[in-house]
């Protein structure tokens, strides 16, 4: 009985506390068809490579990835200020067949203990273009 009373007195968001309906009444909401898809990159020499550890150094990354074709450059990008990993990279390969094969040989592999995800790296678009953020001239907002 004092469930009954306490069910009539709490407010209309607690209510769902003291219900009475059966729990499989409950109707989740349709799926999202909304999800933006991400369009594949070129095939081209440079990789885009992710899930870098923050001990992964550039060198490590070059020796892991060299072992499918000749590396010309290697890059982990880091924090200017504390000077650590910020988790990505970029390896660039001699020939595109090189690069197919790194992807091959190290998306989803280990590298320092993380898994790592390398993918054709896409162009930088130009300044100005859709996609990169535009700040106005310095003094202007």
């Amino acid at each position: 009985m004092a469930a009954m009373r306490a069910a009539v007195a709490a407010p209309r968001g607690l209510r769902r506390l003291f219900s009475t309906t059966p729990a499989s009444s409950f109707i989740p909401p349709p799926p999202s068809t909304a999800a933006p898809v991400r369009e594949k990159a070129e095939p081209s020499t440079n990789l885009f490579v992710s899930g870098l550890s923050k001990r992964t150094t550039t060198e490590r990354l070059r020796e892991a990835f060299s072992q499918f074709g000749e590396v010309v450059n290697a890059r982990v990008v880091t924090d200017r200020v504390s000077g650590y990993s910020k988790g990505f990279g970029f390896v660039r390969y001699a020939t595109i067949e090189e690069a197919g094969k790194g992807i091959e040989g190290m998306d989803g592999k280990f590298l320092d203990g993380w898994v790592i995800f390398a993918e054709y790296a896409r162009p930088r678009p130009p300044p100005g273009q859709p996609g990169q953020p535009m700040s106005p001239p310095y003094g202007q907002q």
